[in-house]
């Protein structure tokens, strides 16, 4: 069985061992609550709608194409939210459409990516999903859409982390380095560019191995007290956190988890 890893699964383990061993391992349940904006699912349709089915015989769409494809994606949505949409994207058209000479047609759009990994003879599959990904004259550019009404910039760690797996990832899949990971934040226009370097991807081979390591030694997983635990989900189960921590809830007690052992080169 491969072994599946994300930027977010790899950054719940740097930042507490004991945390990920609950999450991903026993997979005690937790009280977080996780739903998408029907404004921001439609505008990310509409953009991916717009960049792969453009005929690309122009050499740049007019604005009536952002609409009809917006009109599509928008339907039974309010008044409201289909004129702050329309906004938007006629922001997105006059700072990245309308400016250029002519729109190349990207490598993707909205998918996920996949690649494997092998360390210390497990196999990793290492995924994550993007909005677009495009040609650079020496690489690739991972563009992430962002249509939250507050410009959040993400914990430094966590995006070194997705860095380098986007950047094993690519260069497994399209044989390309990442050069740049983009976040565009739709509301403004506004893009934030990191530049992925060779140090990124070292990063990421480290820490799945580290994690590696530790899935062999069921009985070493080990909490990381921090500002993090006041958080955390699994604090009431942590005796790290609470002077009687709570028993495992039965069901999960037992949840063991089968690894593909690999025999062959280890990644360097």
């Amino acid at each position: 069985m491969v072994y599946p890893i994300s930027a977010t699964k790899l950054r719940t383990y740097q930042r507490c061992a004991y945390s990920y061993y609950l999450r991903y391992e026993k997979r005690v349940k937790n009280n977080e609550y996780f739903a998408a904006a029907v404004l921001g699912t439609a505008l990310h349709k509409t953009l991916a709608q717009c960049h792969r089915d453009w005929h690309y015989h122009d050499a740049v769409p007019d604005r009536r194409w952002f609409h009809r494809c917006w009109k599509e994606k928008s339907q039974g949505m309010t008044l409201q939210q289909i004129r702050e949409g329309k906004a938007i994207l006629d922001t997105y058209y006059d700072r990245y459409i309308g400016v250029e000479d002519v729109l190349r047609k990207p490598l993707a759009v909205e998918g996920k990516i996949q690649a494997t990994l092998e360390v210390q003879n497990l196999e990793f599959q290492i995924g994550g999903r993007y909005d677009r990904i495009d040609f650079l004259p020496d690489g690739l550019e991972l563009i992430d859409y962002k249509s939250a009404k507050i410009m959040q910039l993400p914990d430094p760690q966590d995006l070194d982390l997705q860095i380098g797996l986007y950047y094993l990832a690519l260069e497994q899949t399209y044989g390309e380095q990442l050069k740049y990971l983009s976040l565009l934040f739709l509301r403004t226009g506004e893009k934030v560019q990191y530049r992925a370097t060779q140090r990124h991807k070292r990063l990421a081979k480290r820490t799945i191995s580290q994690l590696a390591t530790q899935l062999r030694q069921e009985d070493s997983w080990q909490p990381t007290p921090g500002e993090h635990c006041s958080q955390c989900s699994f604090s009431r189960y942590c005796a790290a956190v609470s002077r009687e921590p709570n028993p495992l809830p039965a069901k999960n007690a037992a949840v063991k988890r089968g690894l593909q052992l690999t025999f062959g080169l280890e990644a360097s």
